[in-house]
């Protein structure tokens, strides 16, 4: 009867531990950059707290409506400097899915630049691929170089998508100036951190 007892015991425990990771596991979330974690800038970075949904205006530059809301959450960064960035995580509904929303932002953020020409007369906007960075299902960065005439001004922006399994990440880094300006390769390293620590 003792060994009854202690089996059933057993048992239960068992039980009891499941239904208590249950809900840990159900409420597991991808992980997002640190403000410490972008590129370093002569003023520090700070994050907002992470957020349901995608940004204001479609939620990614270059790529607005691409990434859904669904299963999504976004941080943004900023400095005194007017430097900013922003990363948005979304978790398909399967690998598969997740590969094709990986491809469409790529497509997107190669073609930025001429769409931007077309849609703004004057505008001269230059997009590049950076190449593929060696992490998860891997990650790869392009880069945005606008310049208006009319206004006077130039911004740069660095893109990364990157894919481990499921989750896809899209990270945004931007200021004033040229290509030339750009941390780039701080960049990359970046981008690496943002897959390596979704899960």
């Amino acid at each position: 009867m003792s060994k009854l007892r202690t089996a059933l015991a057993a048992t239960a425990a068992l039980g009891l531990a499941a239904l208590a990771a249950a809900p840990a596991q159900a409420a597991a979330q991808p992980a997002f950059l640190a403000a410490s974690q972008m590129p370093p800038s002569s003023t520090p970075w700070t994050a907002t707290r992470v957020f349901t949904g995608v940004p204001e205006n479609g939620g990614a530059l270059c790529a607005p409506y691409k990434i859904p809301a669904q299963n999504t959450r976004y941080r943004e960064f900023n400095t005194e400097l007017d430097t900013n960035g922003v990363q948005i995580t979304t978790v398909a509904r399967t690998e598969a899915d997740a590969v094709k929303l990986v491809d469409t932002l790529r497509k997107a953020l190669a073609g930025c630049g001429p769409l931007l020409e077309r849609q703004n007369p004057g505008l001269r906007a230059v997009s590049a691929a950076h190449g593929k960075l060696a992490v998860e299902e891997g990650a790869w960065v392009y880069s945005l170089d606008t310049a208006d005439p009319q206004v006077g001004t130039t911004d740069i922006h660095l893109f990364a998508v990157g894919r481990d399994g499921r989750t896809v990440t899209y990270v945004r880094w931007g200021q004033m100036g040229d290509l030339k300006d750009a941390p780039l390769a701080a960049f990359r390293t970046t981008a690496k951190t943002a897959v390596n620590k979704l899960w």
